[in-house]
Order: C-alpha cells, then sequence, then structure tokens
C-alpha cells in the first residue's frame, strides 16, 4: 500500500512540474533562444522560423505553426510589418489568456521603420526584463531563479554594450553600405556612415532598384567609396550577388549578417560575434 501511495506521489510531483512550464511561443529563433535563457527550466519554448540557411521572407504558415500557438501562455513575435503573417493567426486567439509581445512596439519602432530589430542595441535587453516580469507573473514560485537567469543576462549584455561602445571610439565615421538595411541598428549604434540606403530598402521590399539607384550603388565601390558591404547572407539574387562581385574587386571588405540566429547559440554570444567579425573587417579596411 505504502509503494503505490509513493508512486502515486511521485507520479503527481511530475505531472505537476509539467504543468507547470510555460509554453512560449516567437516567431523567431532569436526570441525563443532569449525566452530559454530567461525561463530557463520553467518554460517550453518554440520559435517558428528557426532555420539560419533559409530565406526568412519566403517562410508560410502551416498547421504545426497554429498549434503550437493554440497551446502558447505567451506568444512573441518582432512586429514592424517583418512578419505579418502573425497577424491572422493571432485573430484566432483569446488575447485575454495569452501574453502577446510585439517587439516592435516595446523599443518604439513603428510600421515603415526598419523591422531588423535584433541589432538594435536595445532591444534584448528590454525584452529580457519584459519576459521576466511576464514569468513572475504566471509563475510567482520561480521568481527567484527567473531573477537570477535575468541579471546573468543583462550582466552578458553590458559586455556587448561596452564591445559596441569600444568599437565606436575606434570606427565612428566610416563608410559603409549594405544589399539590405538588416544591419542597420546596429551599424547605427557603431557610428559607421550608411550609404545607398534607398536601394537596400528596394531589395529589402522585393522590388526593383532603378537603373539611377543601381548605378550610383555600384559607384560606391569603383570610386572606393566604402569600406565595407554588409550583405544578408540568407538571400540572394543575381544583382546582391553581382555587387558582392563588385565590392571584392575593388577591395572592399564584405561581411555576411543573419536575419536568423545560429543554432547552439546563446543571445549575446551571436551579438558579440557579428560584431567582432564588423570590427576585423572594419580594422583590415584600414590598413
Amino acid at each position: 500500500m505504502k509503494k503505490i501511495i509513493l508512486i502515486s506521489s511521485l507520479l503527481g510531483l511530475l505531472n505537476a512540474a509539467n504543468a507547470a512550464n510555460i509554453n512560449i511561443v516567437a516567431a523567431e529563433n532569436f526570441y525563443g533562444q532569449l525566452a530559454k535563457e530567461i525561463g530557463g527550466k520553467n518554460v517550453e519554448v518554440h520559435s517558428i522560423i528557426s532555420n539560419p540557411d533559409a530565406d526568412p521572407h519566403l517562410f508560410t504558415t502551416s498547421p504545426s505553426t497554429s498549434r503550437a500557438i493554440s497551446n502558447a501562455q505567451i506568444i512573441i513575435y518582432n512586429g514592424a510589418d517583418y512578419d505579418d503573417w502573425m497577424k491572422p493567426i493571432l485573430k484566432t486567439i483569446d488575447t485575454k489568456k495569452v501574453i502577446v509581445i510585439n517587439v516592435a512596439d516595446l523599443v518604439g519602432v513603428k510600421s515603415g521603420e526598419n523591422p531588423h530589430l535584433w541589432y538594435k542595441p536595445q532591444t534584448f535587453p528590454t525584452l529580457a526584463s519584459t519576459l521576466a516580469d511576464k514569468l513572475k507573473q504566471l509563475s510567482p514560485s520561480d521568481q527567484k531563479e527567473v531573477s537570477k537567469n535575468l541579471q546573468e543576462f543583462l550582466a552578458d549584455n553590458a559586455k556587448v554594450q561596452s564591445l559596441i561602445a569600444s568599437n565606436k571610439k575606434m570606427y565612428a565615421g566610416t563608410p559603409v553600405t549594405a544589399t539590405e538595411p538588416v544591419f542597420g541598428y546596429m551599424s547605427d549604434a557603431l557610428g559607421l556612415k550608411m550609404y545607398g540606403e534607398d536601394f537596400q530598402w528596394k531589395i529589402m521590399n522585393d522590388t526593383e532598384p532603378t537603373p539611377k539607384m543601381i548605378a550610383s550603388f555600384q559607384e560606391l565601390f569603383t570610386k572606393k567609396t566604402v569600406k565595407v558591404l554588409f550583405y544578408n547572407s540568407q538571400v540572394s539574387d543575381s544583382l546582391t550577388e553581382n555587387m558582392k562581385s563588385l565590392a571584392k574587386k575593388n577591395n572592399v571588405q564584405v561581411v555576411g549578417v543573419t536575419e536568423t540566429m545560429p543554432v547552439n547559440t546563446k543571445v549575446n554570444q551571436w551579438l558579440t560575434n557579428e560584431v567582432n567579425t564588423t570590427s576585423k573587417a572594419l580594422a583590415t579596411s584600414k590598413k
């Protein structure tokens, strides 16, 4: 009889532990990774866009996406017109029962502005603090662990902020360009001087740049106006590939950036790698 009671008690504890896990769905994997880092063992996270080698612009929803969202207690999405495929899905859920975090709203970026918020230095620490507050509301018993995870994340992120500041002192004003404005916020944070933005926005919005825009963009390389070209390594077409080739031909440093975070990487580690890669290219361009 005692064995039966003991087994029953253990099963009850296991079920209670599983029930305590908070289900989080993130539209993009870097937001999902952040949720894992802040929530720790108390969360189950599903990231919808997670393949670092795929073009996120070609993503389409599936029944598995809808199923994941239907079980979510917290939903995180980018907003600012980046993941508009989330809008019809969100209309199907009861927002009174689910916490929905629009990251663009959180950091004050509006529709029509650069949607690549993950390279905005304030985005992750702001979202981390918001997530911690929401997790504590849903599971007060886990407040201590969540607070500890948050403090560890913010301490690591402070090192990223310091790295950005030190690079800004060295390279502020360096002329650069990009095939798309993916790295725009980080470029601004580093104090770099960005050229060819009209061309970049055309490529981002999948519209054809005018012949004048193309010619002006090419001259950035042939006239040695810029030192570095940032390109979206997940999106490839003949025009951007030609621009990469032209940049290399004219000894302009080329740096690939992504719209999806590499797997098995923590957020601050990813940002550090991106800044260090940029720093190396900027240093080489000065030689």
